[in-house]
């Protein structure tokens, strides 16, 4: 039995071993030897801002940015032919700087109201992808809230040593003009090895990060509705099996606890529903003797202990997908993909080979609202991406001429949460 904080020195994907579900994620997603994202991911740049105001309508948008896509990919076979290579679009690079400054004018707006001039600004990224959004929040509060900016101070948690370079090369690269390597930290560490107490009130943005956190897979015995935990097998031959037990680890049992004391609303379960026709299916021949998978965000629980012991003043910031399309089968399942010869792959389960698959779960905010306030004691609000940008963004930067605003449009499954 291993877990994947003991899989992190293996430079080999391991055989005959076991792992919760949870472990076999985390390790291959985040090895720092062979994981999805320190070895495979490339996050799309697409060199000068899009002018939107100058586009027809939003058809055009999609003209631009598939050219720019591909020519960003053939400048990268140019460099490192890679037919495996997995590349990545975020909103932080699609719609920038606007993106950036409607998240710089919330901070800067709640700053004002709450902690200036008491304490400094201080922000904490955590997965800042190609430093694209800290620079575009400095550049904006360096322009045009120069007081605030004397006393901002940018920390990004990044567990990826090739993109913490990355962020570090793009600060200095812009040194010169933009001045804001006196106001930026870098720290190349994971977010759950996090020790060091932070007493001061800040901000902690995680923007497209919740859907990349491992999670464990319960299944229910139909009839007596007792929870079982999954444990994935790797053999002498690298295959994977997976099987349940009865024995539900500490983690993953606090998760089912918390949900059931702090959930008042109702939310997707496998045990939903009447018991007698869930128990009358599965008399049938063939019905299987366990409910399908739930997927259970165990890791994101773990991220608010942290905010909650190491952060005890923070305020979060969080912007994730509620719904993915082409998932796997069960309740909050991930959709498991991966790119080869520039087309997109889906798979079926998310036990594959570790490395090479984006493993996305969606974020049932209804639930990790009240789990968050639990554990936190804070208040939440959540809100729609479109809602949150008309209320921050200049939402005409991004306007075409036709009046129809990429910015707004895309992005319809992500919601916003937002404490206080």
């Amino acid at each position: 039995m291993v877990t994947s904080d003991i899989l992190r020195s293996r430079r080999e994907r391991p055989k005959r071993v076991k792992m919760l579900a949870r472990d076999f994620i985390e390790d291959s997603l985040y090895n720092p030897h062979y994981g999805y994202f320190p070895k495979q991911v490339v996050i799309f740049s697409p060199g000068q801002p899009f002018d939107f105001n100058s586009m027809a309508n939003e058809p055009e948008f999609y003209t631009q940015l598939g050219e720019r896509y591909t020519a960003f990919e053939d400048a990268l076979d140019a460099e490192v032919p890679n037919e495996s290579r997995q590349l990545w679009h975020t909103p932080t690079e699609l719609f920038r700087p606007y993106y950036g400054e409607a998240i710089a004018r919330y901070l800067v707006t709640n700053y004002k109201l709450s902690n200036y001039p008491l304490h400094d600004l201080i922000i904490y990224e955590l997965g800042a992808g190609n430093g694209t959004l800290m620079l575009n929040i400095l550049d904006f509060i360096r322009d045009f809230e120069p007081d605030v900016y004397a006393r901002t101070k940018f920390k990004v948690i990044e567990i990826s040593s090739a993109l913490a370079s990355l962020q570090t090369s793009q600060l200095m690269k812009t040194a010169s003009s933009r001045g804001h390597t006196d106001h930026v930290e870098i720290i190349n560490r994971s977010v759950f090895a996090w020790d060091t107490y932070v007493p001061a009130p800040c901000y902690f943005l995680a923007l497209e990060v919740f859907d990349n956190f491992a999670h464990d897979s319960i299944r229910y015995d139909p009839f007596t509705e007792e929870p079982l935990q999954c444990t994935v097998l790797i053999d002498n031959s690298g295959d994977f099996w997976e099987f349940y037990t009865k024995h539900i680890d500490p983690v993953a049992a606090r998760f089912l606890r918390v949900r059931h004391a702090a959930c008042s609303r109702p939310f997707d379960h496998p045990l939903q529903g009447s018991r007698f026709i869930r128990q009358l299916k599965s008399r049938l021949p063939l019905a299987p003797n366990m409910t399908v998978p739930e997927y259970v965000p165990t890791r994101l629980m773990q991220f608010f202990d942290i905010l909650r012991e190491y952060f005890p003043l923070h305020q979060l910031l969080t912007s994730d997908f509620h719904a993915l399309p082409d998932a796997v089968k069960g309740y909050n399942a991930p959709v498991v993909q991966t790119r080869y010869q520039r087309r997109t792959v889906p798979v079926t389960t998310p036990y594959v080979q570790q490395g090479y698959f984006d493993i996305l779960f969606p974020t049932d905010f209804a639930v990790i609202e009240d789990v968050y306030r639990a554990i936190t004691g804070k208040l939440t609000r959540v809100m729609a991406h479109e809602e949150f940008l008309k209320r921050w963004a200049y939402v005409e930067d991004s306007a075409t001429k036709s009046g129809e605003n990429p910015m707004l449009s895309w992005y319809k499954n992500s919601s916003v949460m937002i404490s206080t």
